[in-house]
């Protein structure tokens, strides 16, 4: 099972990733984790020892040069535009469990489509992570789906946008679609997060009407406590992970 998911910041897509994750792996399932998004903090939402010390691939630039012949941020010039990758999940990732953690980190950009050595490497990794690797894969997103491109959209069973109940949120997840759909991805669905009541719900299926929704996640403080005190939310006492274990029922 290959998923991606994204959502406004802040709306809570990487509790919903490390909860998703830490369930799968309690389960038994081996999980590939993947932190596509440079502002997020996956590893410690999954409870991943020392997650502080985790290395951006796209900071590695020994190994960005070694793989594209290319030193990042340089300017024109030839680079390898197929590295090998299909080592990197086993040799870079930090492990908990049955999980293996790969953090991407961003990307400078130059400019409006800017073809650098580290987005060359990053894409050849997801590339091969979604297409050639056979354990599950969930990929926490940026607010878009920037790591994504049309090889890998078809294989990617489902894009997850959580969304919360208000119109940015759901403004985003039009977005999201847009994006997707210009990449060929048409597999989406919804979680609905910090969800009040029925009141809160509905609000949701009513606006977004033209969405599948996989599942709700209802508010609770524990979870808010849990990300202050940088403590994954699996590790609370939480309603969520029912919420969770149902979601993966109907995936």
């Amino acid at each position: 099972m290959k998923l991606a998911v994204s959502g406004k910041g802040g709306v809570g897509k990487t509790t919903f990733s490390a909860l998703l994750i830490r369930t799968l792996n309690a389960h038994g399932k081996h999980v590939l984790a993947i932190d596509a998004d440079p502002d997020a903090n996956l590893a410690t939402a999954i409870g991943i020892p020392d997650a502080d010390k985790i290395t951006p691939i796209a900071e590695m630039k020994e190994l960005i040069f070694e793989r594209t012949e290319a030193r990042p941020g340089s300017i024109g010039g030839f680079f390898k535009l197929n590295p090998k990758v299909d080592d990197l999940p086993d040799a870079l990732s930090a492990k908990l469990d049955n999980i293996k953690l790969m953090r991407l980190g961003g990307v400078k950009k130059g400019g409006s489509g800017c073809i650098c050595p580290e987005s060359t490497l990053l894409r050849a990794l997801i590339t091969h992570i979604v297409l050639a690797r056979d354990e599950a894969v969930v990929m926490d997103m940026e607010a878009g789906i920037e790591h994504l491109g049309r090889a890998t959209a078809s294989a990617v069973d489902k894009l997850i946008v959580v969304v919360e109940p208000g119109r940015r949120s759901m403004d985003t997840a039009g977005h999201i679609k847009k994006l997707a759909s210009e990449i060929g991805l048409k597999n989406i669905g919804l979680v609905g997060n910090k969800i009040r009541g029925k009141k809160d719900e509905d609000f949701l299926k009513k606006h977004l009407r033209d969405y599948k929704f996989i599942g709700f996640i209802r508010y609770d403080e524990a979870l808010i406590e849990a990300d202050l005190d940088g403590v994954s939310p699996f590790d609370v006492d939480s309603t969520a992970k029912t919420n969770i274990k149902e979601m993966i029922a109907e995936l």
